[in-house]
C-alpha cells in the first residue's frame, strides 16, 4: 500500500505531539499567552478605561517581541533536537529513494502540521485566558466583570504572525542541512554532541574555583546600584554561570578524590557518574538554562517590587476622595473652591493647617532610630485635634480620644514600632504634654505639602495657638468619586497658578482617591503584566528545554536499569538511584539563580521610599513568593517528566 508525503507527514506529527508531549503542550500555551496578550492590545474596552494605559499596546507588543524570541529559541532547539534524534529514520528514508528536496519538505510539513494545531488548540485556551486577564484588569480599575466570549481577528491575525515568524526561524536551519545531507550525515547525525569546550580537567578546575568568584562579585555588584557596575555585574554573573556548567564535570570528581569514602557510599558513583556525564557535553546549554531562570526570578522578584510600589504609594495618597496641598504658606486658592463648588458634591470638607512645634525633639528621636527619613521640617509637624478628629471623619476612620495635657503621634506604619516606645513630654506655649497613643492609618504623609512628613504630632487646639503654620490644607468627602476629566480641570489649575512666579514656579499638591487607585491600576498593567508575561515564557521554555533532555534518554536509563536489575539492585533501590538523579539534575540549573536573584530581590525592594513596601510587599515576602511563583511552575514539569520517566524505565 503506497503513503504519500501528507500522508506520512500527518502520522510522523501525530507521533511528534506524542513522544515530545510536553514540547507540543508549551507550543499550546505559548499561542494562548501570545493570544490572550494580543487580545488586550486590540480591545477598545481596556485601552478607554484610562488615558493612563493608551500606551498598553506598545508595552505588550515590545514584551511580544522577546516572548516571541525566547519560543523561537524554544522551538529551533527543539526542531534540531529531534532532527538529532530521529537522523537514522530520515536517512532510510533517503535510502529507500527519496529525494532531499522531499526529505526537507516532509520535515517542514510534519513540524508545521503540530505547529498549526498547537496554534489552534492555543488560540480556543488563550480566549479563555483572556477573560482572565480582563477580569483583572476591570477589577484593578474597579469596573464590573461579565464574561462575553469573543474572538478577536486583529489578534488572531497578530498570533498567526508570529507563530509563522517563529516556524519559518526553526525550520529554516532544519530545512538547509537536511537539502545538503546525505545518508551517511543523517545516520551518524545523534552522535554529534556538543562537546567539551575545555578538555584539560587542571584548567577545568580552575575555572570551577574563578567562576565562584565572578558570581560572588557579579552579585555584589548588581546590588551596588548604578549603571555601569550593573552591566559589569551581569557580565560576572553570564561568565559565572558558563564558567561553573562547562567546568563542574571536573568539579565533581575532583571533590570525590579528596573525599573517597564518599565515591561509594549508596548511590553516589552512579547518580554523579551519571550526572557528570551528561553535564559533561551539555555546559553550555546549562548554562544558558541557569540564565534564563535567573532572568526569570529577577522579573517575577521586579513585578512583585513595582506591585507593591504602585500598592504602597497609592494607599497613602487615597486616604481620601479630595486633598489640596498649599506649597506655599498662604491659604489654598479660591480658584479650586469655585471649581468644586460648580462641579463637585462635597459631603464633608475641612479647611485647616499644618503647623511647626518648637523644636525637633521628636524627628531628633526618629533619626537616632536608624531608619531612613528625610528632613521635610525644621521642626516637629503639628496637627490641631480638632482637625485629627475631622481627618479621620473624612478618610473613615474610627474616632480617638485625646485626654487633657496629652499628645498623639500618627505616623506611617514603619515608624510605629518606634514611635510607640517614644515617652518624652513636648513644649507648646508653655504646657506640656505627655504621650497619649500611636495611630498608623494612612493619612497622606508622603510629601511636605501632606500631614506631616511621615509623622505628625496630635495636640489640643489651644496648645497650637500661635504655632507658625507650616501649610494649608483642604481635605474632602465627596458624593461621588472625582471623574479623570474633574481632576484634569483640577491640574489644570494648580499648574497655571504655579506658573504665574516665572522665577520660582510652585506647585500645589493634589491626589483624589479615584485618580490614585486608576493610576496604580495603570502602572500595574503597564509595568506588572509584561514582566510576569515575560517570566512565564522564559520558565517554560527553560523546562521544556531540560525535560526534553531528560525524557530523550529514556532508553538509554532503561538499559542501564536492566544490567543493574542482573546485578542484583532491586527496584526500590534503582527507584531512589533515579530519583536522586532526577533531582540534581533538575536542582542544579536552578541553584545558581537563586543564589544570585534572591540577594537582588530583596535589595530592590528595599529601594523605595521608606513605609511603602510593608506586609506582603515587605522584601522578605517578596522573595518568597517569587520563589513560590518560580518552583511551582517548575514543579510541574519536574512531575510530569518524573512520572514519565520512572513508568518507562525503571523494570516491573
Amino acid at each position: 500500500m503506497s503513503v504519500t508525503l501528507s500522508e506520512l507527514s500527518l502520522r510522523n506529527a501525530k507521533r511528534q505531539a506524542r513522544d515530545y508531549l510536553v514540547y507540543f503542550v508549551t507550543v499550546v500555551m505559548a499561542a494562548a499567552l501570545l493570544y490572550s496578550f494580543n487580545g488586550l492590545v486590540f480591545s477598545q474596552e481596556i485601552i478607554t478605561l484610562s488615558k493612563g494605559i493608551s500606551v498598553l499596546p506598545l508595552m505588550i507588543v515590545l514584551a511580544s517581541v522577546v516572548v516571541v524570541c525566547v519560543f523561537g529559541w524554544l522551538v529551533a532547539y527543539a526542531t534540531k533536537f529531534m532532527l538529532l534524534r530521529r537522523g537514522r529514520e530520515l536517512g532510510l528514508y533517503l535510502l529507500i529513494g527519496l529525494e532531499n528536496r522531499q526529505l526537507a519538505r516532509l520535515f517542514f510539513l510534519e513540524n508545521l502540521a503540530v505547529g498549526g494545531c498547537a496554534l489552534v488548540l492555543g488560540t480556543a485556551l488563550g480566549g479563555l485566558l483572556y477573560q482572565a486577564f480582563r477580569a483583572i484588569v476591570l477589577a484593578l480599575f474597579g469596573q464590573p466583570y461579565a464574561f462575553s466570549f469573543g474572538f478577536s481577528f486583529p489578534a488572531l491575525g497578530l498570533t498567526v504572525l508570529y507563530f509563522a515568524l517563529i516556524y519559518l526561524f526553526a525550520l529554516r536551519r532544519s530545512r538547509k542541512y537536511i537539502r545538503r545531507a546525505n545518508i551517511h550525515d543523517l545516520i551518524y547525525v545523534d552522535r554529534a554532541n556538543e562537546g567539551m569546550v575545555i578538555q584539560t580537567g587542571n584548567v577545568r578546575r580552575w575555572m570551577f574555583s574563578f567562576s565562584i568568584v565572578l558570581g560572588v562579585a557579579g552579585t555584589c555588584l548588581l546590588m551596588a546600584g548604578g549603571a555601569i557596575l550593573g552591566v559589569i555585574g551581569a557580565g560576572c554573573v553570564i561568565a559565572f554561570l558558563f564558567g561553573f556548567f562547562l567546568s563542574f564535570a571536573s568539579g565533581v570528581p575532583a571533590f570525590f578524590d579528596r573525599r573517597p569514602a564518599r565515591k561509594y557510599r549508596g548511590q553516589s558513583l552512579l547518580v554523579f557518574r551519571t550526572l557528570t556525564a551528561k553535564l559533561a557535553t551539555m555546559g553550555v546549554l546549562m548554562a544558558t538554562i541557569s540564565m534564563i531562570f535567573t532572568a526569570t526570578l529577577i522579573s517575577e522578584g521586579a513585578g512583585l517590587v513595582f506591585r507593591g510600589l504602585f500598592a504602597g504609594r497609592a494607599a497613602e495618597n487615597a486616604c481620601f476622595d479630595l486633598y489640596i496641598g498649599a506649597a506655599g504658606d498662604g491659604p489654598v486658592s479660591r480658584d479650586y473652591f469655585d471649581f468644586i463648588q460648580d462641579n463637585i458634591s462635597v459631603e464633608q470638607e475641612l479647611h485647616y493647617c499644618v503647623y511647626q512645634a518648637e523644636d525637633s525633639r521628636v524627628m531628633d528621636y526618629v533619626e537616632r532610630m536608624g531608619e531612613d527619613y528625610h528632613r521635610y521640617f525644621d521642626r516637629d509637624p503639628v496637627l490641631r485635634y480638632s482637625d485629627y478628629a475631622a481627618l479621620r471623619a473624612i478618610a473613615g476612620y474610627p474616632p480617638v480620644e485625646l485626654k487633657p495635657g496629652e499628645y498623639l503621634i500618627h505616623c506611617r506604619a514603619y515608624l510605629e514600632k518606634h514611635l510607640t516606645g517614644y515617652t518624652q513630654p513636648i513644649s507648646l506655649g508653655g504646657a506640656s504634654l505627655i504621650p497619649g497613643g500611636v495611630h498608623a492609618e494612612h493619612l497622606l504623609q508622603n510629601y511636605d505639602t501632606g500631614n506631616g512628613a511621615r509623622y505628625i504630632l496630635v495636640v489640643p487646639d489651644e496648645a497650637a495657638e500661635g504655632l507658625p503654620v507650616f501649610h494649608h490644607a483642604y481635605a474632602a468627602k465627596t458624593a461621588q468619586p472625582v471623574t479623570e476629566a474633574q481632576f484634569d480641570v483640577l491640574c489644570d489649575i494648580n499648574y497655571r497658578l504655579g506658573e504665574q512666579n516665572l522665577l520660582e514656579p510652585s506647585y500645589d499638591e493634589i491626589h483624589t482617591r479615584a485618580s490614585e487607585k486608576a493610576e496604580e491600576a495603570a502602572q500595574t498593567v503597564l509595568v506588572v503584566f509584561p514582566l510576569f508575561y515575560l517570566a512565564l515564557a522564559l520558565t517554560m521554555t527553560a523546562a521544556t528545554i531540560l525535560t526534553i533532555q531528560q525524557l530523550s534518554e529514556t532508553e538509554r536509563y532503561r538499559q542501564q536499569f536492566q544490567l543493574l536489575q542482573k546485578l542484583g539492585m532491586d527496584r526500590r533501590e534503582m527507584a531512589k538511584a533515579l530519583g536522586r538523579q532526577f533531582t540534581l539534575y533538575y536542582v542544579l540549573p536552578a541553584v545558581p539563580p537563586v543564589l544570585i536573584g534572591i540577594p537582588f530581590i530583596l535589595h530592590l525592594s528595599r529601594a523605595p521610599e521608606p513605609g511603602v513596601m510593608v506586609g506582603m510587599n515587605s522584601p522578605g515576602a517578596i522573595a518568597a513568593i517569587s520563589l513560590g511563583i518560580f518552583f511551582l511552575i517548575y514543579a510541574i514539569y519536574i512531575l510530569l517528566a518524573y512520572t514519565s520517566l520512572r513508568r518507562n524505565v525503571l523494570p516491573q
